[in-house]
């Protein structure tokens, strides 16, 4: 059978295939795991166990953008706590916003220059800063903390993205304090165009948008939550709602009067940096009561006081210890977490043992440290509910640091950048992200939200093109160890791909197909042959599925 046809109906294989959430599952052998104990919500892995390779490439996936050598052997080396101890020492890696602080947007050079800049900046931070843990935490928080580029300029949403890569470890309530006064967020969601109607101002009206999304989005949901994450609901069985259209309208009122920190010329970009400032116009503030999720904001507050104020509610509710945690989970370890293991997280949300709330790394540990989180440590003992799709940001950083990637690759012409269209950074259609935290499985009742994400525009794009796109990338990836392990043997080949992508466990389907497609594999060069064995092998449910 000629090579094209077999690798052809391989890939027909692959797409409906690599839609099914549990076909991930590999049972196969695997080094031990590591054992831990779980001490009310405190999670700490028992010293004396060290840790595998396996356990350090699992855990890799769940705190970088793709697990490499380096990344593996110091996980091991440190284990997981000391490892994570560390990455919360390091600075944060931000982006050098000066190349495109001003420009012209309408001269559509300048304006493709910025784009550029804005996705080779991301791309290359994703894939080299030394801090893997805080760059993949502030992208999960960019996901439901949405600023989006098809509203603001390329110059805010690198300004953004610096923002949550300083916010990423601190506290979530400043958080949530620094996102309201970030300009970015205020043209993106309005609270810069929202005034309170007055005898100054009679054609003002208070702008809703940010107001609703701010609890809705950001911290707490629509219906009462038990710290489980489950709904609580009335006697007849309704879900309670957690805030109301007046808790809107008066949470819009408390967010009024914010402005650019100073003047700016249309094409200077710098006033998305910094902070919004209380406006100096008395009348852009609404001074009179209010009150909001059932507490009282007295009059004659200031901007900033009833921001205070509004942070205090917020962090204090029931809801946003289960809302928040389940999010950070869902992005970073399963879809689908257990009651129990939200619970434990959720415990350490509102108190991190200090008695202080919102404290993210304390968070962050709970959930990378959790019993549940840890037990797919030794192959096959996890649960078929474990795990989460790659979502396609995750699947494409994954493969190029495998491969040794600096940067993203181009298409053909060499200058546009070749960036998955489904899950481009910074870049959501809506507030509403890439999916939501509740998209299900179809016809389950599994949470698996990234999986809305796999649809056949997204599964071409795979497809499309990596080998070449490997070679036009010259010295900025290093392939010369596939084609070496390829010119060896299949199996060499085989057992190289497995270290790299498959914790060295690599299914024995998936291996024994590599190797009776090698011999036949086009290509004119041996390192050509193996990025397009790799291609198919990371286009496998196997690769696709993170357990």
């Amino acid at each position: 059978m000629p090579t094209s046809l077999r690798l052809s109906r391989a890939r027909a294989w692959l797409i409906p295939a690599v839609l099914l959430l549990a076909a991930g599952c590999s049972r196969e052998a695997g080094p031990p795991a590591t054992s831990f104990t779980a001490s009310a919500g405190q999670v700490k892995p028992v010293a004396a166990s060290p840790v595998t390779r396996y356990a350090a490439a699992r855990f890799a996936d769940q705190v970088s953008f793709g697990a490499t050598p380096a990344l593996v052997a110091d996980i091991q080396a440190k284990g997981f706590e000391r490892w994570i101890d560390e990455q919360f020492a390091m600075p944060p890696s931000l982006i050098d916003t000066a190349p495109i602080a001003q420009y012209d947007s309408f001269d559509p050079k300048q304006a493709d220059f910025a784009w550029r800049y804005l996705n080779r900046q991301l791309y290359t931070s994703f894939l080299n800063v030394p801090d893997q843990l805080r760059r993949r935490v502030s992208w999960a928080l960019s996901q439901f903390l949405v600023v989006s580029t098809n509203k603001v300029e390329a110059f805010g949403g690198i300004a953004y993205s610096n923002l949550l890569q300083k916010q990423a470890f601190g506290n979530y309530g400043e958080l949530i304090r620094a996102i309201t006064m970030n300009p970015s967020m205020g043209v993106y969601l309005d609270n810069l165009e929202n005034r309170p109607t007055s005898d100054e101002c009679r054609w003002c009206a208070p702008n809703e948008n940010y107001a609703r999304e701010l609890m809705q989005l950001f911290t707490l949901g629509v219906v009462k939550l038990n710290l489980d994450g489950s709904i609580q609901r009335d006697a007849a069985g309704k879900p309670v709602e957690t805030y109301s259209q007046k808790d809107v309208e008066e949470l819009a009122r408390a967010l009024t009067g914010w402005s650019f920190r100073g003047a700016f010329d249309r094409t200077d970009y710098r006033r998305y940096d910094g902070e919004l400032v209380p406006d100096g116009w008395r009348a852009a503030h609404d001074y009179g009561p209010k009150t909001v999720l059932g507490r009282s904001f007295p009059a004659g507050a200031d901007a900033r006081q009833e921001l205070d104020t509004i942070v205090s509610v917020l962090m204090s509710h029931q809801n946003i210890a289960p809302f928040v945690s389940l999010r950070l989970i869902q992005h970073l370890v399963t879809s689908d977490p257990s009651p129990a293991y939200l619970a434990r997280v959720a415990t350490v949300f509102r108190n991190n043992g200090q008695g202080v709330a919102g404290d993210m790394k304390a968070v962050l540990k709970a959930i990378l440290l959790d019993p549940e989180a840890r037990r797919g440590d030794e192959p096959g003992n996890d649960s078929l509910q474990f795990g989460k799709m790659r979502e396609p940001l995750l699947w494409y950083t994954g493969l190029l640091r495998g491969l040794g990637c600096k940067q993203e690759m181009t298409w053909d012409d060499g200058t546009g950048v070749m960036v998955p269209g489904s899950q481009r950074p910074f870049d959501a259609a809506s507030v509403f992200s890439y999916y939501l935290p509740t998209d299900r499985a179809p016809g389950s009742n599994l949470l698996a939200p990234e999986q809305r994400l796999l649809t056949s525009e997204e599964l071409s794009w795979r497809l499309a093109g990596f080998p070449g796109a490997v070679r036009r990338a010259g010295t900025a990836c290093n392939a010369a160890a596939f084609g070496s392990a390829f010119s060896t043997s299949p199996g060499a080949f085989a057992d190289l791909v497995s270290e790299r992508y498959f914790r060295g466990a690599m299914p024995a389907s998936l291996r024994q197909s590599l190797i009776e497609l090698a011999p036949n594999t086009a290509g004119d060069t041996p390192e050509y042959k193996a990025i397009s064995l790799l291609q198919y092998a990371l286009l496998t449910p196997y690769y696709g599925v993170i357990r």
